[in-house]
């Protein structure tokens, strides 16, 4: 914890410190008998003897307000933290899990939302008698619930956040991911409503207490405080006061404390000033004319991917063949929407629930030499291939990152999901791949947060994360789109260099900038919903189209001085209205009445190259 950490919380924990601790040392203080009556002496005053007066019966105001505060602070404290506990738990698990296991935990939970509280405190009075166990037990059943909720909400907000996929791809078990990753993301609300929780505690077991439902009487409580001031407002008006100050003061300062708290130990609410970025040599590397084509390091053949089930299932990927030779950089290019990133999140098995695999295959060739087909291997052998041989590069690194957890923690931590390390020693090797992959003053930027990092420097931690392991075949999907024209360039440089560096490794570009694909790749496949519509080397693709949306996307690259832009007119169709024939023919200059007649098939043009357009003779 830092000085500056300190400094926020040493108020509020100095004042709710303070507090607790008088609380507690009451039975040391020098105080009067909180229970003993006086009557003779019955409401006078604040004086030398009594400095804050006595009440209706005679006795010391000041020591049953310190007295007070033991009992309405353990019920609230004490009860605040139960709920908590056990609503946390089932937030998580309903959250997480979802189906049946949302129904038995958080919506099981809701129903008690349904009794009025006065009315569930009156329950559990009747059936366990009255007294502060009683009141720790009624406001943990009425508490819970709220926390619940709140954890419920947050947990499906990172559910589906890609740094918790990556521990679910890495193998990590419910618990773990549970306990070590959402957990820490959803801790910060829950914060917030520990302190929301303890202060309605509070004011609950006044109301309660003040009813006679809650502390029993002599035993002393701000409630009951409240309750025996009520009946001498009028003569003795201090002794409704200093409760009253108590209680509000109490609650503010927690509240306060809180806040504080949830501030210093979600990361994500710090703030860093930021040093300069390291420069970089400038250019990319040239494009290079590929070689004789190897043997494939990944096959896809006739890739079908499905939305949904049944005979309403939507076609979102069609009959996708592709192929990466090892040291190849293949880019996939087309606009949202066409099955790109789905096409990628297959190869590695990561599709989301409701996209299938309906056909096809997507044949691996290992280290080993081994051939596996992909979409047919169980979930524990992928694991054992993602983030070592086969690995991902997303687009957004802020989402790719988990927020509460140090950079080189997470690097390290897929380098020993595949390696037989000791923790000291996957740091070490933390340090070293994120000094590779260029990022500033490694070692310190190590134990950054993400959000201490630029978008750049993060985009540089996960590729680090990625090649951590040496992978054969790595994805990149749209690595660089949220950066600046600068940052790109640099990125793509360091892509480029990490590949000629690793030898044999693949690389798949998932991109939608034709600029950025001239740079990188060998190859090129151009998809249109969810099709190959062309494919060839990337100097001929784009010198010589030979499908007219390729040719439409080069002409919409802007060039030199151009005053206008080239727009592909039309718009993508949607998944459940494709158009008869050729799926790009409504938008199409060339189109004629066979084009919409059937499907054209791929057609192999010689050379590596292939297209989907009956006219491919005239687009170019």
């Amino acid at each position: 914890m830092e000085r500056r950490d300190l400094h926020r919380l040493a108020v509020p924990l100095a004042v709710v410190g303070g507090i607790v601790a008088l609380a507690a040392a009451a039975p040391l203080l020098p105080l009067a008998d909180p229970v003993h009556i006086e009557v003779s002496a019955r409401l006078t005053p604040p004086s030398e003897g009594h400095w804050l007066g006595q009440d209706e019966y005679g006795r010391d105001v000041l020591s049953r307000a310190i007295w007070g505060a033991r009992a309405s602070l353990a019920v609230s404290f004490l009860a605040a933290a139960i709920a908590g506990i056990a609503g946390t738990a089932l937030g998580l698990l309903g959250g997480y899990f979802r189906g049946v296991v949302e129904i038995l935990t958080v919506r099981s939970a809701e129903a008690v939302l349904c009794f009025p509280p006065l009315l569930l405190a009156l329950l559990v009075v009747t059936l366990l008698g009255p007294g502060a166990g009683t009141l720790i037990v009624a406001l943990s059943i009425l508490y819970a619930p709220s926390y619940a909720r709140v954890a419920y909400a947050e947990t499906l907000a990172a559910r589906n956040l890609d740094y918790v996929v990556a521990q679910e791809a890495l193998g990590a078990r419910s618990g773990r991911i549970l306990l070590r990753t959402v957990l820490p993301n959803v801790a910060p609300p829950l914060l917030v409503q520990f302190s929301l929780t303890v202060a309605s505690a509070m004011v609950l077991e006044s109301g309660l207490s003040f009813l006679g439902l809650g502390v029993v009487p002599p035993e002393p409580s701000w409630g009951l405080m409240i309750r025996g001031a009520r009946s001498t407002m009028d003569q003795a008006p201090w002794l409704l006061l200093w409760p009253c100050l108590a209680l509000t003061g109490t609650i503010v300062a927690l509240n306060m404390l809180c806040d504080a708290l949830r501030d210093v130990l979600d990361p994500r609410g710090r703030t860093v000033s930021a040093n300069p970025f390291r420069a970089f040599v400038s250019g990319l590397l040239p494009a290079t004319e590929p070689a004789p084509a190897p043997p494939a390091l990944l096959r896809v053949d006739g890739l079908h991917l499905a939305i949904g089930h049944g005979p309403g299932a939507l076609p979102a990927v069609r009959d996708v063949s592709l192929a990466v030779a090892p040291g190849e950089t293949l880019a996939v290019v087309g606009e949202s929407g066409s099955g790109k990133t789905l096409t990628g999140l297959a190869i590695l098995g990561l599709l989301p629930p409701v996209v299938r695999v309906t056909g096809g295959r997507i044949l691996y060739t290992g280290r080993d030499g081994t051939t596996v087909d992909l979409a047919r291997l169980g979930e524990p052998a992928l694991r054992r291939l993602r983030g070592d041989e086969l690995s991902m590069v997303f687009q957004d690194p802020s989402a790719s990152l988990n927020p509460v957890h140090r950079v080189g923690d997470q690097v390290a931590e897929t380098i020993r999901a595949h390696r037989d390390l000791s923790a000291a020693e996957a740091r070490r090797r933390a340090v070293a791949l994120l000094d590779r992959v260029g990022l500033p003053d490694a070692a310190r930027r190590a134990r950054a947060y993400p959000h201490e990092l630029s978008g750049g420097q993060r985009q540089r931690a996960v590729i680090a994360a990625a090649i951590a392991n040496g992978p054969r075949l790595l994805i990149a999907d749209e690595p660089t789109t949220a950066l600046d024209v600068t940052i790109q360039a640099q990125i793509l440089e360091l892509m480029a260099g990490l590949k000629a560096q690793a030898g044999g490794m693949g690389l798949i570009f998932v991109t939608h900038n034709l600029a950025v694909v001239s740079e990188i790749a060998d190859r090129v496949v151009v998809m249109y919903v969810g099709e190959v519509v062309e494919e060839g080397p990337v100097a001929e693709v784009f010198g010589s189209p030979r499908h007219p949306y390729t040719a439409a996307l080069v002409a919409s690259v802007p060039e030199g001085d151009d005053d206008r832009l080239s727009a592909i007119p039309g718009v993508v169709p949607p998944l459940h209205d494709l158009p008869a024939g050729c799926r790009f023919a409504p938008r199409c200059g060339l189109a004629e009445p066979a084009c919409t007649a059937g499907a054209p098939a791929l057609e192999s043009l010689g050379g590596g190259r292939s297209t989907r357009c009956r006219r491919w003779r005239e687009v170019a």
